[in-house]
C-alpha cells in the first residue's frame, strides 16, 4: 500500500520500498480537499503528515550570501521565507521541489521565487554541488541581486578582502619593474593584475601617498606571466601628463609610451596603436572623442577619476562612450560631496552595476545608512587602504616629487619671459635674474607683464595644489604649504579658505616672531583639516608643526638645506604618523633645473648647509635654467 513519508524536507509517496516523487498540487488534494483520487493510500492514509499544520498561503525561496567561518570565498545558502516573516533555513534540494516542511508547517513553494533563484545562480556561476561563486564577476551579479532585495540577503562582512580573496595570494613579484614594491602595494598589483584576468573593472581608492601610479604601471607591465597589457589609454589631467611619462619611463621603460597632447598630436588612430600606453588629458579626451573610439582599448584609466564626479558633464560622457574590455579609476576621495559621486565612477569601471543613476538614487540617499548598505555592493570593486592601516610598511617620511606640466598658453608665455630675461642678461645673469621665472612658475598673477588671461584659479600648478589640498582635507588630515612669495601664500591662503572652508592662516615675515608660536598652537588645536601657508625662512627652524603628516613645497628652493629645515617642522620628534612630502615643479623650467641641482647637491653633501651664490656650478646652472624651456617643438 502507498502512504505518506518525509524526504528530508519535502514529503515523497512511498510505494514497495521506493520514494515516488509528488507535486504540491497532490498534497494539496490529499490532505486538504480528502480527494477520492487518493482512496489506495494506507489505513491512517495521510500518515506522518497529521502532526503538521498546512499553509494555504506558499513561502518564498530566499538566498543569504555570507562569508565562510575561515575566510574564504563566500558561500550561498537557502532559507524560506513566509507570510508571517518567518525565516527558516533549507538544505540545496529544495531546489528541485515545490513545496517543503519548516518547523511544524507544511508549505507550497512560490513558483517564481524559485525561478529567480535558478536564474539567479546561473547568471552567478553558482553551481549546485559548491553553492558558492565562483569567480568575481559572479560574486558581483550575487551582490547586485541583493542590492535589489528580495531574491538575496548579502551577509557578508569582509568588505574590500572579498575581492582579495579571489587573487592568488603568493609571493610573486612584477616582472619588468624597476621597484621593490611594499607589501600593501604588492597586494594591490595582485588584485588590478586580477581585475583585469576577469575583464571587469575596479576602482583604486588608496590614500594619497601610497602609490597608486606605482601599482597601475607595474598591472599595466605584468598583467600576469610578464606579459604587457595594452594598448592602454590613461587620462589624466592635463598637468600630470608629464608626470605619468617620467613615472613610466622610471619604473617600466619597456612600456612604449606617447603622449597625446596639444596642437602637434597625431589625428590618425593608427599612431595610436603602436605604442602600449596612450597619455592624454580629458579635455584632449573631449576633442578627440570620434579618434578614440575608433580603438580597440585593452584597459582605459582614469588618473584623478573624482573629474567624472558630475553625471551629467561632458568629459563625463566621453569617456564612457570610449571602448575598452577594463576600465579603472584612480582617485583618493571616491566621494567628494555624495555617494552619486562613486555611482558615476563605479558606472565607468563596470557599466550598469549600480544601475541607472535614477535607479541608483532611489535606492540610496546621501546619509550615512545608505553608504553603509552600499558598502558591500562596491567593496569587491574597490581596494582603498589608509596610511594609517599599512603606515607599518611604510618608512616614516614619503617623498613625492610632482612634476606639473603647464598648458600651452603657458608654457608659451613663460619662453616668451624666458627670452627677454635672456637678452637682457646675457652672460651677466645671476640667480638673482631668474626671479621672474620662478614667480611664474608660482602662479603668472604674480608678474605685472604676465598676461591678463591667467586669473588666479586657472593656472595648472595651483590647480594641482588645490585638488591636493581638497583630498588631504578630505581625508580629515592637515597640511603645511611652503612658499616664498608672500603673494602666493595669500591666494593659497584664500582658495582654502573660499573653497574647502577650512581653517587657514599665513605665517611669514610679516607676522611678529611672538605671534608665530600661538598660530601654530591654535592650528593643532583644530579638530579636523586645517592649512598652514609658510615663508621657508620663516617656518624653516625652531617651530614643530607635528599636527600637520603633508608637506607641499609649492615652490623649490635654490638651497636644498633649506627645504630641508622647512620640511623637519612636521618630520620631527612628536610625530606619530608617517608625513608626506610633496616636491611640486613645472616640467621645462627653472623649477626643473632646481630640482635636479637639489638632488645632486644632496647626493654630493648630504644635504649639508651650501651656499646660494658664487660657485661655479651656480652659474652653470642659472645658464641652464634660462635655455630650459617648457614649449612644445616638432
Amino acid at each position: 500500500m502507498k502512504q505518506w513519508v518525509l524526504d528530508g524536507q519535502t514529503v515523497a509517496l512511498e510505494d514497495g520500498g521506493q520514494h515516488l516523487p509528488v507535486t504540491a498540487e497532490d498534497i494539496y488534494s490529499a490532505v486538504i480537499e480528502d480527494s477520492p483520487r487518493w482512496d489506495d493510500l494506507a489505513p491512517g492514509r495521510h500518515g506522518v503528515l497529521e502532526k503538521f499544520e498546512f499553509s494555504r498561503y506558499p513561502a518564498f525561496l530566499r538566498g543569504v550570501l555570507k562569508d565562510t567561518p575561515a575566510g574564504g570565498l563566500p558561500t550561498l545558502s537557502l532559507e524560506i521565507e513566509t507570510q508571517d516573516s518567518g525565516r527558516f533555513p533549507v538544505s540545496p534540494d529544495i531546489l528541485k521541489h515545490d513545496h517543503v516542511i519548516a518547523g511544524d508547517t507544511w508549505y507550497p513553494l512560490d513558483p517564481h521565487s524559485v525561478a529567480e533563484m535558478r536564474e539567479l545562480m546561473q547568471k552567478a556561476g553558482i553551481r549546485e554541488n559548491t553553492f558558492r561563486p565562483e569567480t568575481l564577476r559572479g560574486l558581483l551579479q550575487a551582490k547586485a541581486a541583493a542590492g535589489a532585495g528580495g531574491t538575496l540577503r548579502d551577509l557578508t562582512t569582509s568588505g574590500g578582502l572579498a575581492a582579495a580573496n579571489y587573487a592568488a595570494e603568493d609571493d610573486a613579484v612584477p616582472v619588468g619593474v624597476n621597484a621593490k614594491l611594499y607589501p600593501y602595494q604588492s597586494s594591490g598589483w595582485k588584485w588590478l593584475r586580477f581585475i583585469i584576468r576577469e575583464h571587469l573593472g575596479g576602482l583604486l581608492a588608496d590614500e594619497m601617498g601610497l602609490g597608486k601610479t606605482l601599482q597601475i604601471i607595474a598591472a599595466l607591465r605584468d598583467c600576469g606571466d610578464g606579459q604587457i597589457y595594452g594598448p592602454t589609454l590613461v587620462v589624466a589631467p592635463g598637468s600630470l601628463l608629464e608626470n605619468w611619462m617620467r613615472e613610466i619611463g622610471k619604473f617600466a621603460p619597456q612600456l612604449r609610451t606617447l603622449k597625446h597632447h596639444g596642437s602637434l598630436r597625431s589625428g590618425r588612430p593608427a599612431d595610436l596603436t603602436e605604442y602600449d600606453v596612450i597619455i592624454t588629458s580629458y579635455d584632449t579626451v573631449v576633442r578627440d572623442l570620434s579618434m578614440m573610439k575608433m580603438i580597440d582599448w585593452s584597459a582605459v584609466i582614469l588618473d584623478e577619476a573624482q573629474n567624472i564626479k558630475n553625471p551629467g558633464a561632458l568629459r563625463t560622457k566621453s569617456v564612457k562612450q570610449i571602448p575598452r574590455r577594463v576600465g579603472l579609476a584612480m582617485t583618493g576621495t571616491p566621494v567628494e560631496n555624495r555617494l552619486t559621486d562613486l555611482w558615476s565612477i563605479l558606472d565607468f569601471a563596470v557599466p550598469d552595476y549600480l544601475g541607472t543613476l535614477e535607479e541608483f538614487e532611489k535606492k540610496f540617499s546621501n546619509d550615512v545608512d545608505d553608504a553603509a548598505r552600499l558598502e558591500p555592493l562596491i567593496s569587491p570593486l574597490m581596494l582603498r587602504r589608509m596610511v594609517s592601516d599599512v603606515a607599518k610598511d611604510l618608512p616614516e617620511r614619503i617623498d613625492i616629487p610632482e612634476v606639473v606640466e603647464m598648458t600651452e598658453e603657458e608654457a608659451a608665455e613663460y619662453d616668451r619671459i624666458r627670452q627677454d630675461i635672456a637678452e637682457k642678461y646675457g652672460k651677466a645673469a645671476t640667480i638673482v635674474s631668474l626671479i621672474k621665472l620662478r614667480q611664474f612658475c608660482a602662479h603668472p598673477a604674480l608678474l605685472d607683464e604676465a598676461s591678463p588671461d591667467f586669473d588666479a584659479g586657472s593656472f595648472s600648478k595651483f590647480v594641482r595644489l588645490r585638488e591636493l589640498l581638497a583630498e588631504i582635507a578630505a581625508n580629515g588630515e592637515k597640511a603645511i604649504v611652503f612658499t616664498s612669495f608672500t603673494e602666493m601664500a595669500d591666494r593659497i591662503a584664500g582658495a582654502v579658505k573660499a573653497e574647502l572652508g577650512i581653517f587657514s592662516a599665513t605665517l611669514d615675515g610679516r607676522l611678529a616672531t611672538e605671534e608665530r608660536q600661538p598660530l601654530i598652537d591654535r592650528f593643532s588645536a583644530i579638530e579636523g583639516p586645517a592649512v598652514l601657508v609658510l615663508n621657508p625662512k620663516a617656518g624653516g627652524s625652531g617651530l614643530n608643526i607635528t599636527a600637520a603628516n603633508h608637506v607641499i613645497h609649492y615652490n623649490l628652493e635654490w638651497n636644498p638645506a633649506l627645504e630641508d629645515q622647512a620640511s623637519a617642522r612636521a618630520f620631527r620628534r612628536g610625530q606619530t604618523r608617517p608625513v608626506t612630502v610633496r616636491r611640486l615643479f613645472c616640467a621645462g623650467t627653472v623649477e626643473e633645473v632646481v630640482d635636479a641641482r637639489v638632488e645632486r647637491k644632496r647626493q654630493i653633501s648630504g644635504a649639508a648647509v651650501i651656499g646660494v651664490t658664487g660657485t661655479d656650478d651656480d652659474y652653470a646652472d642659472v645658464v641652464a635654467a634660462l635655455q630650459t624651456s617648457p614649449v612644445r617643438r616638432s
